[in-house]
């Protein structure tokens, strides 16, 4: 990518599509295929790109939001009123074929029961997914064109030196790390942890050589609880965590640490690169882990609070 492409400022647009068809991957997650008619210039420009779906409260009319060019979108969509403002939530690109004009995503199906019915804890594009059938409309929100860097919603960016990459998340972090380890070159050594409500959600990968996939069934016990012991493991088996536990004197308080959401500045020099997402609180406490325990530089860990327990769970 040119230096001066990378310098332009996203434009955020909306994109109408329809829903072209919806496979139940596991009883957690949903995939959906989604068409348009200018899907093909939807701006997916890394492996975790992120983008918003605009859900219509009770059938509420989305036409004059979408009828909004340029950044004021958002000021207008604040501006509406709570029964009819629509509901925004954000998810990761799964797949996108441009040629053809489609774009799947994986949906975790907080609450939502095997039979479809819904329970607590389920949000809103939660239950649109496990009703949703082909020809439904959706409207995502998203860049006009590819980029690099937190502005255009991608974040995934090992330093070219990196022969060593560890991924862990929970499920709502599956999508983008299954993307992100499916279009590594297969020239590095990769660990990614996934932990997930039951083993039932291990999904099938296309894994270059080198990458190890290692999946966590969480059950009954709280969350987080099964990550931390293998995050422990596989960072010395990669040999990124130093022998001798310490403290780096750059990671700060935790107690007065309240960042939920830090990536590493593009050109910094690492020879590994962590990524974590999901839980607010859980990735916080492994970042914590890797940074103040076992000396990983704070460069090179990449950690993103997807969602918060308490608040309203991702979907």
């Amino acid at each position: 990518m040119s230096t001066a492409t990378e310098t332009l400022q996203p434009v955020y647009r909306f994109f109408r599509t329809t829903l072209a068809r919806s496979e139940r991957l596991s009883p957690s997650f949903l995939r959906l295929t989604f068409t348009g008619p200018d899907l093909d210039r939807f701006g997916v420009g890394g492996a975790d790109q992120r983008f918003k779906l605009l859900l219509a409260q009770d059938g509420h009319p989305l036409d004059d939001l979408l009828a909004i060019t340029g950044p004021d979108w958002y000021p207008a969509w604040c501006a509406m009123p709570d029964e009819t403002r629509p509901h925004m939530r954000t998810y990761t690109v799964r797949a996108f074929r441009p040629e053809v004009s489609e774009l799947d995503v994986d949906v975790v199906l907080h609450g939502i029961g095997a039979d479809g019915s819904v329970g607590e804890g389920a949000g809103p594009a939660a239950v649109w997914a496990a009703r949703a059938v082909p020809g439904d409309e959706m409207v995502f929100l998203g860049p006009d064109r590819p980029g690099a860097g937190r502005m255009w919603g991608v974040e995934w960016a090992p330093p070219a030196e990196a022969d060593t990459l560890f991924l862990a998340g929970d499920e709502t972090a599956v999508p983008a790390i299954a993307a992100i380890v499916e279009a590594l070159p297969g020239d590095q050594r990769v660990v990614a942890v996934l932990e997930v409500p039951e083993a039932g959600d291990f999904l099938p990968l296309r894994l270059p050589p080198g990458v190890d996939v290692r999946w966590l069934a969480r059950g009954s016990r709280p969350r987080g609880e099964l990550m931390e012991t293998a995050v422990h493991a596989a960072l010395r088996e990669l040999g990124i965590a130093r022998d001798t536990p310490g403290v780096d004197p750059e990671a700060g308080d935790p107690a007065e640490d309240d960042i939920l959401w830090e990536v590493p500045e593009a050109g910094a020099h690492t020879s590994c690169y962590a990524w974590l997402a999901g839980e607010a609180g859980v990735v916080k406490e492994l970042r914590r882990r890797l940074v103040r325990d076992l000396g990983v530089p704070r460069d090179a860990v990449a950690f993103m609070g997807y969602w918060r327990t308490g608040a309203r769970a991702a979907g």
